[in-house]
């Protein structure tokens, strides 16, 4: 067989007896080397032994390709380390921020160092821009608006300091409270100060709404992040849709929620209109709102945690990104380098140790359509305040879900202990002034007596089995465990001694709020964990929506509008 690239034919006739490249040609007599290794090689060719004459390798070749080849890294190099740059910084463009300016107070850290994270999450219902108004509707006299608009969601989202927990209260968006003065360093906004319902703080910027809230609650506030309707939409999508379960079937004609009886996955406009239905769920108020919003982000949770989301590039990008546009927040938290490391905090905590809540209300004396904080709210600020679990360390169901596991011995309530305070000085008024300090911090009853004897050293005597509530009265006064003592009666008795002639804190001591009453703090709370994925939200009973004219219940809306589309179809 003919070699193809032999004769005319062909491209070209190699040479098979060509040179082999790099071989020294025959040189003149006396230009040899004549002595050392080259003159022993030419002996031993001479001779006919020695090795075979190998071919040599083509000079340069391998180190073109080496060349080449470390250029070509080097490019990648230089295209990905440009790539992260752009990602990075094209991230870090998405976020806007604005400072607090310390209006929400700041948080203070453990025995260890460790600080407790509060965040106030804002969802807001301004239309301030043409997709907002598309999404939210009521642009058609106003166009789009400016301004922050109101606060329709508000949660405090508390990370222990530990990591081990956190704790998510809703407080709703009808509450009346005191506004403090405020002015919004962008809008100009100002406000001396009023009684209103507490979402309208907004209006005077997020500071305002953080200040607001911290007023209410006592929590420290040092971080806020803020959504609007399309954020929403993007923050759904970027997961690729939110699992949510419903208890019948649910027509919403406000929010224009509308779905079957059972489990579904929402996305975009879809999961805007379950967050922001109150006709649809509870008693068609408020209240209702934020137990389906607990459910939707319980359910977004867990989805953040799943493998499939955060081990797939493309979903980490879509979601930052997603992330980055969606969100205002304080400028403790304008880089995305702070928002990874806020991201992976939550990430520490178990969904079963993350217990939602919603803040405890009675209706407000001066208008039945608005509520004030209840009977448990207190304790309930109380808990995030000083950084108390609401679930047991095994993450069992504890008080956060059925509200009947006693205190642990370390944290019995303040407000179930009473002492008897005496004043062993001389100094008039010790045992008052003391006695009145305990009432302040929540001991359930300080009684002064009369008949103490006078004493060097302060102490704290406690009965048979009591130890628990010293230790909780010890931590409201600073006083070290040393001054305790079991007697032989019952009750608790603190004798002031000379050691600690005024204040109402132990000389040297370290005392901290008392232990809130975990019953109280989520009993009507609506406590619920974010692991619980087969919870459906309750569909209203009562005739809450409009339809046509008609009053009705949301189901029966949905099933006189079968003509219209469900939202997740």
């Amino acid at each position: 067989m003919s070699d193809p690239w032999d004769g005319a034919g062909g491209r070209a006739t190699r040479n098979r007896t060509r040179q082999v490249p790099g071989q020294r040609e025959s040189e003149p007599d006396g230009a040899r080397p004549t002595g050392g290794r080259a003159a022993a090689r030419a002996a031993s060719r001479a001779r006919g032994g020695g090795r075979s004459r190998r071919r040599a390798r083509p000079a340069g070749r391998g180190k073109r390709a080496l060349k080449f080849l470390g250029i070509g890294m080097s490019l990648l190099v230089v295209v990905i380390a440009g790539a992260g740059w752009w990602f990075y910084e094209h991230l870090n463009g998405n976020i806007n921020s604005v400072a607090l300016d310390g209006r929400g107070g700041s948080e203070k850290a453990d025995a260890f160092g460790r600080t407790p994270i509060n965040i106030l999450v804002l969802g807001s219902d301004g239309r301030t821009s043409a997709a907002d108004c598309k999404l939210g509707g009521g642009c058609a006299k106003t166009g789009v608006q400016s301004g922050n608009g109101n606060a329709d969601v508000e949660m405090v989202v508390h990370i222990a300091a530990d990591r081990s927990n956190a704790t998510v209260m809703s407080i709703p968006r009808d509450t009346m409270t005191d506004v403090p003065a405020c002015t919004d360093p962008l809008s100009k906004a100002s406000t001396s100060g009023y009684y209103g319902q507490i979402n309208s703080a907004l209006s005077y910027g997020p500071a305002c709404q953080v200040a607001t809230v911290h007023q209410l609650t006592g929590i420290p506030i040092d971080h806020f992040v803020q959504l609007d309707f399309s954020g929403v939409v993007k923050m759904s999508d970027a997961v690729g849709g939110v699992d949510v379960c419903v208890s019948d079937d649910v027509y919403d004609t406000y929010s224009h929620l509308k779905l079957s009886k059972g489990s579904h996955t929402l996305k975009g406009e879809a999961a805007l209109q379950f967050v922001r239905s109150r006709h649809g769920f509870g008693d068609g108020s408020d209240l209702g709102r934020t137990v389906s919003q607990h459910i939707f982000l319980s359910s977004m949770i867990r989805k953040f945690k799943s493998a499939g989301t955060l081990t797939d590039p493309t979903a980490v990008y879509d979601l930052a990104d997603a992330a980055t546009k969606a969100l205002t927040v304080d400028d403790g938290l304008d880089s995305v380098k702070k928002l990874i490391s806020l991201a992976a905090d939550v990430n520490k905590v178990p969904a079963k140790r993350m217990t939602f809540t919603t803040m405890q209300t009675a209706p407000d004396p001066n208008d039945s359509n608005r509520v004030v904080a209840g009977t448990g709210a207190k304790d309930l600020f109380s808990t995030i305040a000083n950084d108390q679990a609401l679930t047991t360390g095994s993450g069992k169901k504890s008080a956060a879900a059925s509200a009947t596991a006693e205190p642990t011995a370390s944290a019995v309530p303040a407000s179930r202990i009473a002492v008897t305070v005496g004043n062993g000085t001389t100094v008039p008024g010790r045992a008052a002034d003391v006695a009145t300090a305990l009432t302040d911090q929540g001991v359930g009853s300080a009684t002064v007596t009369h008949d103490a004897a006078s004493s060097a050293t302060t102490t704290l005597t406690y009965g048979t089995g009591q130890k628990a509530e010293a230790q909780t009265v010890a931590k409201v006064l600073g006083l070290p465990s040393s001054h305790l003592k079991q007697g032989t009666g019952t009750g608790l008795v603190l004798v002031i001694g000379a050691d600690w002639p005024s204040g109402t804190n132990f000389p040297g001591g370290d005392s901290s709020p008392a232990p809130a009453d975990v019953h109280a703090a989520v009993s009507n709370a609506h406590a619920s964990t974010a692991d619980e994925a087969k919870t459906c939200a309750k569909v209203s009973p009562y005739k809450t929506v409009d339809l046509n004219g008609v009053s009705m219940t949301p189901s029966q809306a949905y099933a006189a509008a079968r003509s219209k589309p469900d939202s997740d179809a």
